[in-house]
């Protein structure tokens, strides 16, 4: 089954070259790039979800570098970073709210029937597919930490 969010980087890339929005369509040539990576490397088509994965790490990626960047007083390759992420996001889902995670968090909890840190695991496996994109997994992973501390 062919990604619709593949799909839709691909037409954002033939978009973007008849606008002529040459850092637009760099940022959306790299993404097409580790898709096409991926793919053959691992001889996959892939599906929504790991698309979804891939973009979410790649934001993720330039969130650190951006951070990185800013602490060794880089201005203007932070900048960079963040221009890249807001063209990668626009292919995200919208963000969930914490109330949204807390309440995904407090029913895989009950689904499973975590008692403490032993089963956090169990937690973030079902918790996972659902925030994938959608929020930061390292906050997530904080979040179940409290809940379940």
């Amino acid at each position: 089954m062919a990604s619709e969010l593949k799909s839709q980087v691909s037409q954002a890339v033939k978009d973007a070259m008849r606008a002529k929005a040459k850092d637009r369509l760099g940022v959306l040539r790299i993404v097409m790039s580790e898709f096409k990576r991926i793919e053959v490397d691992e001889r996959v088509e892939l599906d929504d979800a790991r698309v979804l994965a891939v973009l979410d790490k790649m934001v993720k990626q330039r969130r650190d570098s951006a951070k990185q960047y800013e602490d060794a007083d880089r201005p203007e390759l932070a900048a960079i970073e963040h221009a890249e992420i807001s063209v990668i996001t626009e292919f995200l889902p919208a963000a969930l709210t914490e109330a949204e995670i807390t309440q995904l968090l407090k029913d895989a909890i009950a689904k499973t029937g975590a008692e403490s840190m032993r089963d956090m695991g169990q937690v973030m496996a079902i918790v996972k597919p659902q925030v994938q994109g959608r929020a930061d997994m390292g906050s997530v992973s904080k979040l179940v930490k409290t809940l379940l501390g």
